[in-house]
């Protein structure tokens, strides 16, 4: 495995990923890099992202979502390693919280309204107070060697269709043996009105992971979301379930919720193979270092706009754009193939952190 992890570090330097200070100069002839392509269907609302042909993700924006998603994501195997369930249900998945779909950007309280928890299960009666995230244009769609480039132009919308926000996001794919990458860099611009992201425990960037990269529950538990609205998340069996949270700051398993951390991996085995995702937050980053909303029962999210939540009232954030103004956040998504150390998972956030 340590032979696995030193080809990466090598194949990478020189590339703008990975640990460009290991001082280990690059091997001539270098392996070469797997082809990138990314493909808009407009018709099927939907960008295909492969990697040599085989799929890797694909950045969705159906009716029946309320917000875009990248959905599935794959190991370079082609083991998926995010839920099915609601859009492709799988034996013994979990059906909780159908708003967690694939990794998405949200938050759950925008001027009052609720942007993470929407789904077509919310009762009409609570429709007004929700927000949508809806896709307008693909601005770039570009395929290249060991990556590709995917840029887009979403709206945050009120009930009403009224636009508070406009997102510009950058996706970057990157592939090599054993891993694949994304990028996710997206600006926020408020428009016509101030702002104002108040302080919760729900957002920002979050991933509902595959139900072998939970960690094993011993009772059944209730979640709340921002107005109060219960959610329960049962106990099942535990056969297969092998996920561990581990974070930039040495903490491990619950421990890392509510937390703050440059990073955080979650390390498990899913159809027999062993993986390592990690979100790398970046120094840029508002509320750096992140907070780390990551729950046993499979969602891994970070939110550096939830202070208040996070530290039982004692400090408090509430995050405000005034008309024109914007914000950008910076996160790398790191999906691996072999059972990562905390070591490897810091280098690539050095990397990360040294990028433009």
């Amino acid at each position: 495995m340590r032979m696995v992890w030193l080809f990466l570090v090598l194949l990478f330097r020189g590339s703008g990923f990975g640990a460009r200070d290991s001082g280990i100069p690059n091997p001539e002839p270098r392996a070469p890099s797997p082809q990138v392509d990314v493909i808009p269907h407009d018709d099927q609302r939907r960008v295909d992202v492969t990697v040599d042909g085989k799929p890797f993700t694909a950045y969705i924006y159906p009716t029946t979502l309320k917000k875009p998603t990248l959905y599935p994501l794959r190991t370079a195997s082609g083991t998926v390693v995010t839920r099915g369930w609601p859009l492709e249900p799988g034996p013994g998945e979990r059906v909780d919280h159908p708003h967690h779909v694939g990794l998405w950007f949200t938050y759950s309280d925008v001027n009052g309204l609720d942007f993470w928890n929407n789904s077509d299960a919310i009762p009409a009666a609570r429709a007004p107070k929700m927000g949508t995230i809806v896709h307008r244009v693909v601005r770039r769609a570009e395929g290249g060697a060991g990556q590709g480039v995917l840029e887009v132009t979403a709206e945050w919308v009120d009930h009403a269709g009224t636009a508070l926000l406009r997102e510009d996001t950058r996706f970057v794919f990157r592939a090599a043996d054993s891993l694949r990458a994304v990028d996710r860099i997206t600006t926020l611009t408020a428009l016509r009105q101030p702002v104002t992201f108040a302080d919760e425990k729900d957002g920002l960037l979050g991933m509902r992971v595959a139900r072998a990269l939970e960690q094993p529950s011993k009772t059944a538990e209730l979640f709340t979301d921002a107005t109060g609205h219960a959610t329960s998340v049962p106990m099942l069996n535990n056969d297969g379930v092998t996920g561990r949270y581990k974070s930039s700051e040495g903490l491990e398993g619950d421990s890392v919720w509510g937390t703050r951390g440059r990073w955080t991996m979650l390390s498990g085995v899913v159809a027999g193979e062993p993986v390592t995702l990690a979100i790398l937050d970046h120094p840029k980053n508002v509320g750096f270092p992140t907070y780390w909303h990551a729950r046993g029962y499979g969602l891994f999210a970070a939110n550096p706009l939830g202070r208040k939540a996070f530290t039982n009232g004692k400090e408090q954030l509430n995050f405000r754009l005034g008309p024109g103004e914007s914000a950008t956040f910076r996160h790398r998504i790191l999906i691996l193939s072999g059972s990562a150390t905390p070591d490897h998972i810091e280098g690539y956030y050095r990397d990360f952190a040294r990028s433009p």
